[in-house]
């Protein structure tokens, strides 16, 4: 009992050096927690992985290879660490003869797709820039048309990963975001994504799965970062300060849009089985003895381009990959124009909204679907577009939508929410 008495007393006596003391215990217990917390979900993932490396294969198949495209520069440079840590193991213990490739450069992704060679699968490691610098080489090579068949996985190590909340379940726990994500590679459930192709006058296309923003909330958007010593208050300050420059900051452009074209249906993933030699003997005399009446050819109606000049903050042209599972009649994409109207509080209060999600638009904005747009800028002062999160100078440009060109892999477990949500 005196001990306890004197351990008091001390305590009494010193309590500045104990309230900091229990601080620091407090929070190293916190920190030690998390990492256990981290290291049982990282165990948890591989002992399902290695239950895909147990599967038994026949003598003359092969293991699946993926290729891995690594951006180490990624996450403020920690993505390499990550990927080592997170997902590296679950692949290796699934059985998959993984390849991984870092880049040196930004650029250097597109040159490698270009160059590769066939895969059962390709694995982007990053965030939005390098996604869509490894869907821009693809695209871009002579043999595209087979090689986009090839199944993309995608694991969100980046700063912004605009896709992830489109095939991953989203959790606050960066090792759970990336070991699910891992995970859902290997199960092999995937999703056809829409992918828009940017083309200028005198460059090489550029290709994007989220869309192209222009306008006054994109250029806050990318100048909030400065204001990092204010803490939340950043986003909010950054918009208000921008109207203390430039107030109103209407940008002008004239829009030339195509309507949707109708969604063929889907077709079938795998080949059905050939018929028997009966029925394809019965086949060929039916047509011999009947053959089938030939269609007159279409005649094809010529294209009709309609027009708009826009007075817009913000203009916008996005897929409707954010739910992927969704049934649609029509391919599109959006074009969204936010009108002029808008004042300061508004101002500041819709770019708190974008900055969260960029794809929302107001009730007050127009709002078209179309199949293809035509973009045309000011010659002079235009400033940047904002291509899935990347930076690129704005100039007069032809945005094409094709319509569940790439596959992607998808949880199961988000496909049911995305459904649901429906």
């Amino acid at each position: 009992m005196a001990a306890v008495v004197k351990v008091f007393r001390t305590v009494r006596n010193h309590w500045k050096k104990s309230t900091v003391g229990v601080c620091v215990l407090s929070y190293g217990g916190y920190w030690l927690y998390g990492k256990h917390c981290d290291n049982v979900l990282r165990r948890e993932a591989c002992l399902e992985a290695k239950q895909f490396g147990r599967q038994q294969i026949a003598p003359q198949e092969q293991l699946r290879k993926a290729t891995v495209i690594l951006n180490p520069a990624a996450c403020s440079g920690k993505a390499n660490q990550l990927f080592e840590k997170n997902a590296a193991p679950i692949l290796n213990l699934a059985g998959v003869e993984v390849t991984v490739v870092k880049t040196d450069y930004e650029g250097q992704a597109k040159k490698l797709l270009e160059l590769m060679e066939q895969t059962d699968m390709l694995i982007v490691a990053g965030g939005d820039g390098t996604l869509q610098e490894v869907i821009t080489g693809l695209l871009r090579r002579a043999d595209e048309e087979t090689f986009s068949r090839t199944p993309i996985g995608f694991i969100p190590l980046g700063s912004h990963n605009s896709l992830s909340p489109s095939l991953h379940l989203l959790s606050d726990n960066k090792v759970q975001h990336i070991t699910s994500a891992t995970l859902s590679i290997l199960r092999g459930e995937t999703v056809p994504l829409d992918v828009l192709q940017i083309k200028g006058e005198k460059e090489q296309p550029v290709f994007a799965l989220t869309g192209l923003r222009w306008g006054a909330f994109r250029d806050v958007a990318a100048t909030i970062s400065k204001y990092w010593y204010l803490g939340p208050l950043k986003t909010r300050a950054a918009h208000w300060l921008s109207t203390l420059r430039e107030w109103p900051q209407v940008h002008e452009a004239s829009v030339s849009y195509l309507a949707p074209t109708l969604r063929p249906p889907d077709l079938p993933t795998h080949k059905p089985p050939r018929a028997s030699l009966l029925n394809r003997i019965i086949r060929r005399l039916k047509n011999y003895w009947s053959p089938p009446v030939e269609e007159p050819p279409k005649v094809e109606e010529p294209v009709q381009w309609e027009e708009k000049q826009l007075s817009t903050l913000e203009l916008s042209i996005h897929t409707h990959n954010k739910n992927p599972v969704e049934t649609r009649l029509d391919d599109s994409m959006v074009l969204s124009a936010e009108p002029d109207t808008f004042t300061v509080g508004e101002f500041i209060t819709v770019g708190i909204k974008k900055e969260e999600d960029p794809t929302v638009f107001t009730k007050k904005s127009l709002t078209v679907e179309a199949s293809a747009v035509q973009l045309n800028l000011p010659s002079e002062g235009a400033g940047f577009y904002n291509i899935d999160n990347e930076a690129y100078e704005a100039m007069p440009v032809e945005v094409q939508l094709l319509p569940r060109k790439l596959r992607f892999f998808i949880s199961a477990e988000r496909r049911e929410q995305l459904l649901n949500q429906m």
